[in-house]
């Protein structure tokens, strides 16, 4: 009984502390803000950089954890609609807080054709307002930012659906390229 009592007040201190954390985390991003800069590698110890995106849209998303149903069911969900994104000017890239080998086996076990980045001290994930950090251990939240050609977030996932997301951002990328169309056109 007292282990049980133990591991309830656990819970109870990490979720105290956990929250205290969640709310003095500073300004929360929003669509119009330029996306932070990261500088991570990928599973096979290459570099990536915020800027290697410049002039095409950015799909930077987040997730906990590696070779979990949820996250295996997103990045496959990202692989088999890769040309439709591609077609779009859209590139993905995904980031958590697994290390660089994890996510070698995890993109190889799944042929996974875009990055998994390392963000293992969290502070990427925390500078997008992405990161669970329970002092203890940390995770990053699954939420996916639509970066666009200059750098600038124009859309923030915040609730995310692992069954349609990929579906769900190739319609918002078609409609944000038909908006700038119109713009465009209306200006000649």
């Amino acid at each position: 009984m007292t282990l049980k009592l133990f591991l309830y007040l656990a819970v109870l201190v990490l979720s105290f502390f956990g929250y205290r954390s969640y709310a003095a985390t500073s300004e929360a991003l929003k669509a119009g803000d330029i996306a932070p800069g990261f500088s991570l590698n990928d599973a096979d110890g290459k570099t990536h950089y915020l800027s290697d995106s410049a002039g095409k849209y950015l799909i930077l998303y987040f997730y906990p954890k590696d070779d979990t149903p949820g996250c295996t069911q997103e990045a496959c969900h990202f692989r088999d609609d890769m040309s439709q994104l591609e077609k779009l000017g859209a590139h993905v890239v995904g980031i958590s807080i697994d290390n660089s080998a994890s996510h070698a086996d995890f993109a190889k076990k799944y042929h996974l054709p875009f990055p998994l980045l390392a963000d293992t001290g969290g502070q990427v994930a925390d500078s997008y307002g992405a990161l669970t950090n329970f002092y203890v251990f940390k995770i990053a939240k699954r939420y996916t930012f639509l970066i666009d050609p200059a750098g600038k977030i124009s859309k923030i996932y915040k609730s995310v659906d692992t069954s349609n997301h990929s579906q769900q951002i190739i319609d918002d990328l078609k409609g944000l390229q038909k908006s700038i169309y119109h713009s465009h056109a209306n200006f000649h």
